[in-house]
């Protein structure tokens, strides 16, 4: 990147960079010993893969932090997997299995879980999906993901229901 680029990006970072802290503070909160990530390396590591993506588009922040809600999901998602993939032995000796579910800390089978019905929701229904990372993956208000998404809170609320009714179903 030229040196232009280099300080665009810096001064992008300075300006985003206490929303992108709220977002993963808010995150982190629900579940702290959910990942070995903190508010600051999420936010790091969330905007590092913003910037990798080549999809840094600002000029409408709401989508911009949905997006940014999104990125945090998968990083999340991504700690969590390589977090049970080190307990499944990567580098290490072999566990029966009945020990090692044991030893996975219920929230993490949680995040797992929801990500998987996400992923199946995304199938059905694209908004409620993203009404859902902006909520439980980035602690969003009705009114903050209405203005990212472009519709009213009633909506907001009405396919919140709905998601919440079809995640209950696919985690069941």
């Amino acid at each position: 990147m030229d040196d232009g680029g280099s300080k665009a990006t810096q001064e992008l970072f300075s300006l985003l960079y206490n929303d992108l802290r709220r977002l993963a503070h808010a995150r982190l909160q629900r579940n702290e010993p959910l990942t070995l990530l903190d508010t600051t390396s999420l936010v790091h590591e969330t905007f590092l893969r913003v910037l990798k993506s080549g999809r840094v588009e600002v000029s409408e922040r709401p989508r911009f932090m949905a997006y940014a809600a999104q990125v945090m999901r998968s990083v999340i998602v991504d700690s969590v997997r390589r977090r049970h993939a080190e307990r499944r032995g990567g580098d290490g000796m072999r566990v029966p299995l009945d020990s090692a579910a044991e030893s996975v800390p219920a929230a993490e089978e949680e995040v797992l879980r929801v990500s998987e019905a996400l992923d199946e929701l995304a199938e059905v229904d694209q908004r409620l999906v993203k009404i859902v990372e902006m909520r439980y993956f980035g602690g969003f208000t009705d009114e903050d993901i209405a203005e990212a998404l472009g519709v009213n809170e009633r909506t907001v609320r009405r396919d919140w229901q709905k998601a919440r009714l079809l995640l209950s179903l696919a985690l069941q």
